[in-house]
């Protein structure tokens, strides 16, 4: 009997079979080996993520308000969060790295997992739409406690600037990537935190994309928070 393909496997891990198996492995393939990497799966997959995750609070948790719902919100999409779940589900031995990335422990890295855990979500939308992709995130998370207890968690930087603006009626921050610095295997990312309706930007760098954000997020703060009220 001819040994199981691992993808395939995959998809029956995911309840979810792929009609273009393409995106399915483009969304475990790291910059590091290849220019058609995950990237921008990962992009999409983020935001379907946040708002299955929001739907599925939105049910779960009637009672409570939009601030404390945030704050479960971060806690289940962050990156230990997504790291543990995408473990489960056998990521890291799936991932295309290149080789550097690869001795350098990038199958076991959690900033990896998290966002290739991000980019199969995104590439779930992009094969079957959104009911499916909101399944699939129901699916991931449905052995994940979630109470209204979560809400006592510290608040991580980007929640805690999104509350602040949203307390001023004011439009979400808009991130962007700058720049990235040295080898694939070893990458930070210069990235910008711009809030229009003020003008004002700030710059974080980080060893993710994520982590860049959060930086740039917390500089943003310390800019806001330090101008008169």
């Amino acid at each position: 009997m001819p040994p199981e393909d691992p993808l395939a496997a995959l998809q029956a891990r995911l309840q979810h079979r792929f009609a273009e198996p393409a995106l399915l492995a483009r969304a475990l393939t790291h910059r590091s080996f290849s220019s058609e990497h995950n990237e921008r799966l990962e992009f999409l997959g983020d935001s379907v993520l946040n708002l299955a995750v929001a739907g599925l609070l939105y049910r779960r948790l009637r009672d409570l308000p939009e601030g404390d719902l945030s704050r479960v919100r971060a806690n289940l999409v962050k990156q230990e969060t997504l790291h543990g779940i995408a473990s489960s589900l056998g990521l890291g031995a799936l991932l295309r790295l290149g080789e550097g990335e690869s001795r350098s422990g990038g199958h076991r890295r959690p900033s990896i997992l998290a966002d290739a855990l991000e980019a199969v979500i995104g590439a779930v939308h992009l094969d079957a739409g959104f009911v499916a992709a909101e399944a699939l995130v129901h699916r991931l998370f449905a052995d994940v406690e979630i109470t209204p207890h979560m809400s006592a968690a510290a608040k991580d930087p980007k929640t805690e600037l999104q509350e602040w603006l949203q307390g001023r009626k004011m439009k979400l921050p808009i991130y962007r990537v700058a720049g990235t610095l040295g080898a694939a295997h070893k990458q930070t990312f210069d990235v910008e935190c711009e809030v229009s309706e003020l003008g004002v930007a700030e710059r974080g760098i980080g060893a993710s994309r994520r982590a860049g954000e959060q930086a740039a997020a917390a500089a943003m703060l310390m800019t806001l928070k330090s101008r008169k009220k």
